[in-house]
């Protein structure tokens, strides 16, 4: 899958589906997020960027662990985001992903949503 469009791709632990709505480019990963994966999350993410899609809504109600690497593609794409005029919204973490963000104090950089439909009705 190209970069950025409408589908589902996978690397290894990880599967990233992207989809859109409205204005919003929907991001899921599923599965792992780390240094062996996380190309893929960056690649779907700047994809949708480069597309013209610059807020991105990353649902991240299935993504059960995400490493240091990881909160840095995060970062990099909230970076090329608003950039673009955008923002990345973050939506559904769960309570280990949710830790790795709040350690490190990255949660105060992201706009976060308890639920994905909370993020889309923004």
């Amino acid at each position: 899958m190209d970069g950025g469009v409408p589908g589902t791709a996978r690397r290894g632990r990880l599967r990233v589906a992207v989809r859109m709505h409205g204005a919003s480019a929907v991001v899921t990963p599923s599965g792992e997020l780390d240094h062996h994966t996380a190309d893929l999350l960056r690649e779907q993410l700047e994809g949708c960027v480069a597309q013209g899609r610059s807020r991105l809504v990353v649902d991240c109600s299935a993504l059960e662990f995400c490493d240091s690497t990881g909160l840095n593609v995060f970062l990099g794409a909230r970076t090329k985001a608003e950039a673009a005029g955008g923002g990345v919204h973050l939506a559904g973490m769960l309570p280990p992903v949710a830790r790795v963000f709040e350690i490190t104090g990255a949660d105060a950089v992201f706009t976060v949503h308890r639920a994905l439909d909370e993020a889309l009705t923004e």
